[in-house]
Order: C-alpha cells, then sequence, then structure tokens
C-alpha cells in the first residue's frame, strides 16, 4: 500500500511560510520531509531540485556584483512561487474525512438476512 502525507491547510501554510520566511535558504526542508515519510521517487526528485537549486542559488550569490542580479532575483522569485504552489497544493495528500463511515451502518450477523426486523 502507497504511503501517504496528510496535510491540513495550516501544516502547508506552514511550510509555505518556511520556504519564504527563509529566502529560499530551506526551501528544500519540506521536501526532505516529504520525501522520507513517503518515499517516492518522484518525491526524491523534487527534494534533489530544489536541493541542488540552494547549491546553485548560493554559489551565484557568492559572485561579485554584476548585471546578473536582476535575472537572479527573478530566478529566486520563480523557485519560490513553485515551491509555494507545490506546498500549497499538490505535494500532499488531502486529509481523509473523519466521519468516511458513518453512512455505511454495521453488516449484518452471519446468517441474518439484511431485511428481518425480528432478527435485530
Amino acid at each position: 500500500m502507497d504511503k501517504r502525507v496528510e496535510a491540513g491547510w495550516f501544516q502547508r501554510l506552514a511550510w509555505s511560510v518556511l520556504a519564504v520566511g527563509s529566502f529560499s535558504l530551506l526551501v528544500w526542508v519540506p521536501f526532505l520531509y516529504v520525501a522520507i515519510r513517503r518515499g517516492r521517487g518522484s518525491d526524491w526528485g523534487a527534494f534533489a531540485s530544489f536541493a541542488l537549486y540552494e547549491v546553485a542559488f548560493l554559489s551565484l550569490v557568492s559572485l561579485p556584483t554584476g548585471k546578473g542580479e536582476a535575472t537572479l532575483g527573478l530566478v529566486v522569485l520563480a523557485g519560490l512561487a513553485l515551491a509555494v504552489w507545490l506546498l500549497a497544493g499538490p505535494l500532499f495528500d488531502k486529509p481523509t474525512p473523519r466521519n468516511a463511515m458513518t453512512g455505511a451502518g454495521p453488516a449484518p450477523w452471519p446468517g441474518q438476512a439484511a431485511g428481518n426486523p425480528y432478527l435485530r
């Protein structure tokens, strides 16, 4: 059975605030969390891409200032927008409803007819 990583809106918002509030320095943390919990190859790929993004970002920031600063800013904004979209939307599974089995009712006993009122 596939593992699920469910998250409500508060947890999704908290992960997004971590990514944006750290100025994209910790954007890889929620993706590592999901990759460890769920273990899918696509989750590990998302984590690896954001970790590589972080390494490239830190190496480009350390270069001397020049004409590429505006481009670097646009790359950071695009990366953060993609991370927030993934964290708020398709990365986490939707929580299962708490009352999913409420309307089902109990199963009849063995040998009991479902509609016989005298055997209840």
